[in-house]
């Protein structure tokens, strides 16, 4: 399987910030440890803290150049109805990834506006979020 990993605003600083909730590995270290683990597989990263990216990316990519994408919007989760959008209009399945527990955070956070339309959720698992998500879309 070909799988895109989307990261959005501040993932790319995984392993520096807030390490009480996101943990001390970057994720360049653990997207390595997840080719590694699925190297039967084409796992592709793109990170970018433009919503606009974000969107072109899934865009690029969710008509068939992939067959599923896995995406920590980050902070736009709860505010973006463009990535919301962009993920209702193409056909490949998207899975939504969290590292922490949004539900156990700040009450903004309770809401996703890409939940609605992705395949399906993954939230609180910690970087492990990920390779569920990969598990889930090789089913």
């Amino acid at each position: 399987m070909n799988i895109l990993i989307i990261n959005g605003p501040n993932l790319n600083l995984l392993g520096t910030r807030e390490k009480n909730i996101y943990g001390d590995t970057s994720f360049d270290d653990y997207f390595n440890s997840l080719k590694k683990e699925f190297d039967d597989d084409t796992l592709i990263y793109f990170q970018s803290n433009s919503e606009g990216d974000i969107v072109s990316k899934i865009q690029e990519n969710g008509f068939g150049k992939v067959d599923g994408i896995v995406l920590n919007a980050g902070a736009y989760t709860h505010t973006s109805l463009a990535i919301a959008d962009a993920i209702a209009a193409v056909n490949v399945p998207v899975i939504e990834v969290h590292i922490s527990n949004i539900f156990k955070r700040e009450s903004v956070r309770h809401n996703s506006f890409i939940a609605p339309v992705c395949a399906g959720s993954i939230s609180g698992f910690g970087l492990d979020s990920y390779r569920l998500a990969i598990l889930a879309l090789k089913k």
